[in-house]
Parts: C-alpha cells; sequence; structure tokens
C-alpha cells in the first residue's frame, strides 16, 4: 500500500487506510474482534473490514439496505450491531435544504415522498462471526426513519427519529430486551414539534434532535439548531426535562455531539459545520460545568485549529464528532478526541477545563475519488467519525476516502 502523507501532523503515526473496496463514503466506526463496522452514506449498506492487522486493513463483507435509504450510523455492544435505515433525502436535497430548516416542514405525513417505496427503522445483526453480520431483527417505524443511536449494551438503547406527525427528529427510548422484536418505549420533544398534535413551531432554523448519549440515566441531546437538553431517563416510558439551554442566535447552531464527564462534572458539546468556509459562523466545541444538571454554564471552547490557514483552504472547517468514551475503548476525562472535517482529527487537553489545550492532530491528504452526495459541498477532506480503542488505536472515517487507522503517541 502507498504510505500515506498527511497534510500535517502531531503525536499521532499513521498505521493504515482502505476505500473499502469503493465503499469509501463512511460516517460512524465501531470496532470490536478484530474488524470495523461502518455506515455509508450513498453505498447503502454497511462495511465490514478487517484490521486485526492496522497497517493493512480489508473490507471483508458488505451488508445491503433498501436503495433509497442509508444507514449512516450504527452502535456494536453484547455480540450485536445496531444500525439505523433512514430515507435518504441528501440525493435531492442541497445543504441549505438539508440544514437550513425543518425536514418536514409543511406537516405533511410522507415528508415529500409520499409513495416512494424506502425502508425505515432499525435493524439488529448478530456477530457471533464477526466477519459475517447476520440480521436477526428490525424495528420499523412509521416516518422517515431513524438518525443515529446510542447503545453500549444492555436493555435500553436511545436514538433520535424522525416520525410521522413531528416536524423532524425527537428524542426515543427503545427496549432491547428481546433484540429480535426491539419496540419504542418512550418519547420526547422540544415541545413545537409535534404537528400531529397541534403544536407550532415558533422558531427559525433546523431544531431536529442529532443524537443523545446517556450517562447514569441522564440524556445529553444536541438538537441541531435546538441547543442542548439535558434529559432524565430513569423512567425510560416518561423522559423529563431538566435544562434546555440554546445559544443559537447569536452563534450559528449545528449542535451535534455531547460528551459527559460525570467524574469531573463537566460536559464537552460540539456544534457541527455544516456548509463551506464563508457561508455561515464559524462552528465552536464547548465545554460546560454541569455540576448543577439544572443549570449548564459553557466555561470554554476549544482552540480552532490554526497550523495552517483552514478558511483559506475552504470547504467545511469546523467540529463533527466527539470520541464518546464507550465501554471497553479509550476512556479518559481529560484527553478528548474530536474531528474538525477539513482539519482531520484534533487531541485536545482539558486537564484546566478553562483553558482547554490543543496536544495532537492528524489531518489526512486530500481524497482522490468523491462520492459525497449534499449538493453544493467543496470538494475537500471531511474527517467524519471517530472511535479509539483502549490501547490507542485511532480510527477515522472521511467522506470520500474509507478508513484511517492511527496511533495516539502523546502521554
Amino acid at each position: 500500500m502507498t504510505e500515506i502523507v498527511p497534510a500535517a501532523a502531531r503525536n499521532i503515526a499513521f498505521l493504515g487506510q482502505t476505500d473499502n473496496d469503493g465503499h469509501g463514503d463512511c460516517l460512524q466506526v465501531m470496532v470490536a474482534r478484530g474488524h470495523a463496522y461502518m455506515g455509508t452514506r450513498t453505498s447503502r449498506g454497511v462495511v465490514v473490514t478487517d484490521v486485526a492487522d492496522p497497517r493493512a486493513p480489508r473490507a471483508v463483507n458488505f451488508l445491503p439496505i433498501h436503495p433509497n435509504s442509508h444507514c449512516l450510523h450504527l452502535q456494536q455492544a453484547d455480540g450485536l450491531l445496531l444500525v439505523i435505515e433512514e430515507f435518504d433525502m441528501k440525493n435531492f436535497l442541497s445543504m441549505q435544504d438539508y440544514y437550513g430548516g425543518s425536514l418536514n416542514r409543511g406537516g405533511s405525513a410522507g415528508y415529500g415522498v409520499r409513495g416512494v417505496d424506502y425502508s425505515a427503522g432499525m435493524r439488529v445483526y448478530d456477530l457471533a462471526d464477526p466477519a459475517n453480520p447476520r440480521s436477526i431483527g428490525f424495528m420499523e417505524v412509521a416516518g422517515l426513519g431513524l438518525h443515529r443511536i446510542w447503545w453500549t449494551g444492555g436493555r435500553w438503547a436511545y436514538a433520535s427519529a424522525l416520525l410521522d406527525g413531528f416536524s423532524d427528529h425527537i428524542f426515543i427510548t427503545i427496549d432491547m430486551a428481546d433484540p429480535t422484536h426491539p419496540r419504542e418505549a418512550g418519547r420526547w420533544w422540544i415541545p413545537g414539534m409535534h404537528l400531529a398534535g397541534g403544536e407550532a413551531p415558533d422558531w427559525t432554523g433546523r431544531y431536529a434532535l442529532h443524537h443523545a448519549v446517556v450517562a447514569d440515566d441522564i440524556a445529553y441531546g444536541c438538537w441541531r439548531d435546538g441547543g442542548l437538553t439535558i434529559l432524565d431517563v430513569a423512567d425510560k416510558s416518561a423522559p423529563k426535562l431538566i435544562a434546555h439551554r440554546n445559544w443559537s442566535p447569536p452563534f450559528g447552531g449545528g449542535t451535534h455531539s455531547a460528551l459527559p464527564l460525570h467524574d469531573r462534572g463537566l460536559l464537552v458539546v460540539a456544534d457541527e459545520s455544516v456548509a463551506n468556509v464563508g457561508q455561515e459562523q464559524l462552528k465552536r466545541t464547548w465545554v460546560f460545568d454541569i455540576r448543577d444538571r439544572s443549570n449548564p454554564v459553557s466555561i470554554a471552547t476549544f482552540p480552532i485549529p490554526r497550523e495552517q490557514d483552514y478558511l483559506a483552504l475552504g470547504g467545511q472547517f469546523g467540529p463533527h464528532n466527539l470520541h464518546e468514551n464507550r465501554p471497553g475503548s479509550f476512556q479518559s476525562s481529560t484527553t478528548i478526541f474530536a474531528t474538525w472535517q477539513s482539519a482531520g482529527v484534533r487531541v485536545v487537553d482539558i486537564a484546566d477545563p478553562f483553558r482547554p489545550e490543543e496536544v495532537g492532530y492528524f489531518v489526512p491528504p486530500m481524497p482522490t475519488h468523491w462520492m459525497e452526495p449534499l449538493r453544493g459541498r467543496a470538494k475537500m477532506r471531511h474527517t467524519a467519525d471517530i472511535f479509539v480503542s483502549a490501547e490507542g488505536l485511532i480510527y477515522i472515517t472521511d467522506y470520500d476516502a474509507g478508513l484511517y487507522i492511527l496511533e495516539w503517541q502523546g502521554a
């Protein structure tokens, strides 16, 4: 394999890369038992890649889904893989249309796709043979489908779902007691989203749950232009609001990913860059003090990558995903791994939460093949998702270039 020369690197070494036999359009990645499982944007299926040798990863399987749906996100635990299936509106929407307002603006049950066949819900795969996942269950939903799931094993999963009668994705709980027949157990939404219930939104922008990360029965939900919600989910059938904060406006919205650090009373929240440089505000990653969860207070922001002029490069420059400290993976309440789209993967030390300090980065070269479906996005690398193993191996995906495997060399 040709050696990859990064555009920039500090404290992170390159090990291996693969375009997954042409399925390079990867988003979320999970790693278990020597295999990486990746959702895709345009390939219409899940990629399975053997990563036992991190210097020579190779795709070994592809699990197709409905040709009119995509499967961007997935979760792995307890020998199972949960995969979302959602109607793919990105095939015919511009970036401005997709991110600029609620997907069900008009309130119709069909979201503008009435009469089109697609798959919507969550599929469950058995990973007894890690190279050959076997479908064992499916939870169908009435609506567009699920967008992202949070599940670390056990009975309860949590997801964002665009259901009939709602303006956009809301929060749902899922009962996994029988993995062959998962079922919705409860739901919560920001008031104004339940169009079928007579509610009427009084905001601009896109209020939609990207996903929630759950710790100690507290769900930290990121709602694109709707900010942050903190929910008590001890009662899975009836989540209760603890606090809601929205900093858009005056900031640019796109709230995307949260990382609770309960041992320190902190929460990291990333606002996603969703447009090219010059078309939106520069997005931030925030540090909140959550010792009083009913009153989260922002105390700092992450440093902006500056080792080269990313604004002049163009494309999408800003936060995307955070390594989420999943059980069995790299665990730290001071070293935070984050993807930054055109600026690759960044590592930030928050030992002093009031003064986050960048301590490492790896910026991949430009892709050589383009698969991104959103019309209007500039041709630019896009480091999308990240998983860090307990041993410090870093797995990052690119919208166009597949999977990179790196090694953390910092303290």
